[in-house]
């Protein structure tokens, strides 16, 4: 698969191919294009073109200039939207990727067909939101094991093949140590939220420590183009978790627009 050459970063992405309308994913701090093994096959299945990308440099995406300052998370899609002259498209995203999806749909309404945001705190920045995130997400949650804190108890105790690959994913997605941190253009706030028009599927897991389902409903509760759902069981990693459940939801949801 190609890279895009960009300012600071050459960025690897995957692209299926084909005549069916677009689907962008974009992954978690924990992971990077093989994150989404358990979708491609289902997505492209159902006749969709699926576009994933290592998010600057997670993965195989990789600096070309330490010093170059690390731009706006959303330039570095949009130049891939540009690339590849992809028509509206579906976006969807899970956790840290879902900050991203959500600005890049504030930002650019009418490329983006549908969003789903999973398992996410979505980025924003309203004092009440922050008060009952931080509640939610003591340092004692923050600072256990990843996989401890990104995936949930029932599948880690009944699918230890799965959350072992899970696992050494997360472990190769940072090859090349600390992530520069990529601001937002705008802060993501209840009243940015407000002006949505995005069709939107806030999708959370019963099990999540990280992005705990009462924390995205005060997340869905302020985007009017929104709907929720949950997924018994599943923690902060419910795409991986509960495929089946989670794919057929997605599925469901970007067919409707």
């Amino acid at each position: 698969m190609p890279y895009l050459t960009l300012p600071g970063v050459d960025l690897w992405y995957e692209d299926t191919g084909g005549p069916g309308t677009p689907v962008v994913l974009l992954h978690a701090a924990s992971g990077a294009c093989p994150c989404w093994e358990q979708q491609l096959p289902a997505f492209t299945a159902a006749g969709y073109r699926c576009i994933a990308y290592d998010r600057r440099t997670w993965g195989r995406s990789r600096r070309t200039d330490p010093a170059q300052q690390p731009g706006f998370v959303g330039d570095d899609l949009h130049a891939l939207v540009e690339h590849l002259n992809l028509p509206p498209f579906h976006l969807v995203a899970t956790a840290a990727g879902g900050i991203a999806a959500l600005d890049y749909a504030l930002s650019h309404p009418a490329q983006v067909r549908s969003l789903v945001a999973a398992n996410t705190i979505g980025g924003v920045q309203d004092p009440e939101y922050l008060t009952v995130q931080q509640r939610l997400r003591p340092d004692a949650i923050q600072n256990l094991p990843v996989e401890l804190r990104e995936l949930g108890p029932s599948y880690r105790g009944t699918n230890p093949q799965g959350a072992a690959r899970w696992l050494e994913i997360e472990q190769a997605s940072r090859p090349h140590g600390a992530i520069p941190s990529q601001p937002l253009r705008q802060p993501i706030t209840y009243a940015r939220l407000s002006t949505m028009r995005v069709p939107t599927l806030i999708l959370s897991g019963a099990a999540d420590l990280l992005s705990p389902p009462a924390l995205m409903r005060m997340l869905a509760a302020h985007i009017p183009t929104s709907r929720f759902a949950s997924l018994s069981d599943a923690g902060h990693a419910g795409f991986w978790e509960r495929p089946a459940v989670w794919n057929g939801l997605v599925l469901e949801f970007i067919g409707q627009h």
